[in-house]
């Protein structure tokens, strides 16, 4: 049965064909089930937790079930009915803003009864009002609002000319609070789900308190863990029963960044300044554990590029940019989204989040392990999966010991064999690989970040790429229904192909993030002082206690190193013939070993050139060598651990301080010191 379902990629239709010819049960040749009786069964099946009891339910169900009664009861469980079509087509067919109506609560029973109300009540039955037909419904989860990529200042101020809000993109899980009179609270994840126990538990109290005279309430935020002693956000990923084991000193805590609905009123159609008002009027911050989104205007490109700057030098994830009179709009993408590794690598203008699809072998000490990954988009219009990037970067030993473990079930050997592709999957034959997934739609979901989208001709999604990818993000929050598909895939595709302009020489330059820009160019006459280069804040000036988003443009420092000569050992002949400021002097600096080793290299050569030292592995073999460490650049390693530790124990006048390679760049670019 596995084999044919490896073949024929459905499970409905190989279960199926095996149950007409089972003699363990009879099918029956005539169907004695009703509507009511199937959606009975479905209820009854999202009810049961344990394998045991699902396994019995089905029973039951396949006992009473024709061949056919089977194949669409399993779909049905799949929410996969093969009929191409989906509800967008199904329910757009009642008249226009139907869908849009009915996407604000995802609630059919409640939207179908508004329909015929609506309909009702006008001449013609056949238009909906916006206005009248979109609206929500208390302990039913609204879709949330998106954003979409932003990749140049000028676009957020083309959408926005008047300016707009910028907010810190938390790194945590979205989540959607509804509390109704009776202090009964129901919690919502990004899909639309009830959030698992663990990651709420504490969070009711807290907003009793915090909304002391909130009857009623629909809240849209954010949920992470968060230190209590330094009152700084933990990583994603760290709400897991397990992981928050780890982190004694830590809770969860609840930033909210929008309410959608205020004691018996809607507040979908109010501004988004009036809605903060709201919120900022009624609710009272408790510390840690309920907490207001932190907010700045911004009317100038000079105040924008200096948060990005400020952001990307705190080692956020980045930032949401939303119009101060837009309205809530369920499931549209009209914020806009900065991240921080668009802003490092140049034109990628968002991450994808793509579903795994197959495995390779590792070499050397990965030998013998699925260490390389193959990653891909659905295509609803085919029916077929593509493949997009084939990635082996991003995990540490120990988690890719784990993804052995927590893959193999949905994985099959096939070792390269071409014959044994699924139909579900379009690949080229270079890259069948020695594992391939059983269902694509059981498969996790990982956040892809790389240098830019690219083209190539191995890779089966329009030809759609990524260049130097690496896995930065486990999206457990997302199926493969929320992953990048190849529509928007190609979206992204376009948006990150650079604007050509009749004359170049004429680009505003800080309309870009040029943050990796070499070209330094300080003669521009600019009003708003755009090219001046903020400090980095160090850790011993920055108070506890402060406000993320609160500095003043005022603040910006361009620093003038020194002309002292640089150090030329080792480096390549075309390096000696340029005159480089001695920016890192005396600065010993260790290079994650996270980073890819094309970048490692390049940061290890720019540094060296600037007269800086990297310290290799070799290089810190004990205790006194890694004391020499002044920064360590890159996400977190074992090393970055070994030094914290040691530092606890002895007495050192050297400040160890960790940098996103981000930064660096920008130092290099700018020719500014740490």
């Amino acid at each position: 049965m596995i084999q044919k379902c490896e073949e024929c990629g459905d499970v409905a239709e190989t279960i199926s064909e095996f149950y007409s010819s089972t003699t363990h049960i009879k099918p029956l040749s005539k169907t004695m089930l009703s509507n009511y009786d199937i959606d009975n069964y479905l209820h009854e099946l999202g009810q049961v937790t344990r394998e045991q009891d699902q396994i019995q339910l089905l029973r039951k169900i396949t006992e009473k079930s024709t061949v056919n009664d089977l194949r669409m009861f399993i779909r049905l469980i799949q929410k996969d009915l093969k009929i191409n079509a989906g509800p967008k087509h199904i329910i757009d067919s009642l008249g226009p803003n139907a869908y849009e109506s009915f996407q604000a609560t995802n609630d059919l029973k409640s939207f179908i009864k508004r329909y015929l109300e609506h309909k009702n009540s006008i001449d013609n039955g056949t238009q909906l009002n916006k206005q009248l037909s979109i609206k929500i419904e208390l302990m039913t989860p609204v879709h949330p609002m998106l954003a979409e990529p932003c990749k140049s200042v000028d676009f957020a101020f083309k959408r926005c000319p008047n300016g707009f809000y910028a907010e810190v993109k938390y790194d945590g899980e979205r989540l959607q609070l509804h509390k109704d009179q009776t202090n009964k609270f129901k919690f919502f994840s990004r899909s639309l789900k009830p959030v698992i126990e663990h990651k709420i538990e504490q969070i009711s109290q807290y907003v009793l308190k915090a909304f002391p005279k909130g009857e009623s309430l629909i809240l849209d935020g954010e949920i992470l863990l968060i230190d209590r002693k330094t009152r700084k956000p933990l990583p994603f990923g760290t709400l897991g029963v397990h992981k928050k084991k780890e982190f004694t000193e830590a809770n969860e805590a609840f930033f909210i960044f929008d309410c959608l609905y205020y004691n018996g009123q809607s507040l979908l159609h109010k501004t988004l300044t009036e809605r903060r008002e709201i919120l900022t009027e009624h609710m009272k911050p408790i510390e840690n554990r309920i907490l207001l989104s932190e907010l700045k205007t911004i009317n100038k490109k000079s105040d924008l590029k200096h948060l990005i700057n400020f952001t990307i030098a705190e080692g956020l994830e980045g930032l949401v940019l939303k119009n101060p009179d837009g309205i809530y709009e369920p499931n549209k993408r009209h914020w806009l989204k900065v991240k921080k590794d668009y802003l490092m690598e140049g034109t990628m203008a968002d991450t994808a989040d793509l579903v795994v699809l197959g495995a390779y072998y590792g070499t050397g000490k990965k030998g013998g392990l699925m260490s390389v990954f193959l990653l891909g988009c659905y295509d609803s219009k085919t029916d077929q999966w593509y493949t997009v990037a084939k990635c082996g970067s991003g995990f540490d030993d120990a988690t890719l010991e784990k993804l052995q473990i927590e893959l193999k079930p949905n994985m099959t050997k096939i070792s390269k064999n071409p014959n044994q592709i699924p139909k579900w999957l379009n690949i080229s034959r270079d890259l069948i690989p020695d594992f391939i997934v059983i269902d694509p739609k059981k498969s996790p979901v990982w956040e892809i970040t790389g240098a830019e989208f690219s083209k190539s001709k191995q890779h089966t999604a329009n030809g759609i790429s990524i260049r130097f990818p690496r896995i930065t993000k486990v999206r457990d929050d997302k199926t493969w229904k929320e992953a990048t598909n190849l529509d928007y895939l190609t979206v992204l595709f376009e948006k990150s192909k650079p604007a050509k302009k009749e004359n170049d020489d004429d680009e505003d330059e800080e309309n870009l993030f040029h943050f990796g820009d070499t070209n330094n160019n300080n003669n521009n006459n600019n009003n708003n002082n755009d090219n001046n280069s903020p400090q980095k804040p160090t850790p011993s000036s920055t108070p506890t206690k402060r406000k993320l988003l609160e500095i003043e443009s005022d603040d910006e420092i361009e620093i003038q190193p020194k002309p002292n000569k640089i150090l030329r050992k080792s480096l390549p002949n075309s390096l000696l013939k340029l005159n480089f400021p001695n920016i890192f002097d005396n600065q010993f600096i260790y290079l994650s070993s996270s980073l890819p080793m094309d970048e490692y290299n390049n940061l290890k050569r720019h540094i060296e050139a600037f007269g800086g030292k990297v310290l290799s592995p070799k290089d810190i073999d004990n205790d006194k060598q890694l004391l020499r460490i002044t920064h360590c650049v890159g996400e977190k390693d074992a090393t970055f651990d070994k030094i914290d530790l040691i530092k606890k124990k002895v007495q050192t006048n050297v400040t160890h301080i960790s940098l996103p390679t981000v930064y660096v760049w920008k130092c290099i670019a700018n020719k500014t010191k740490l």
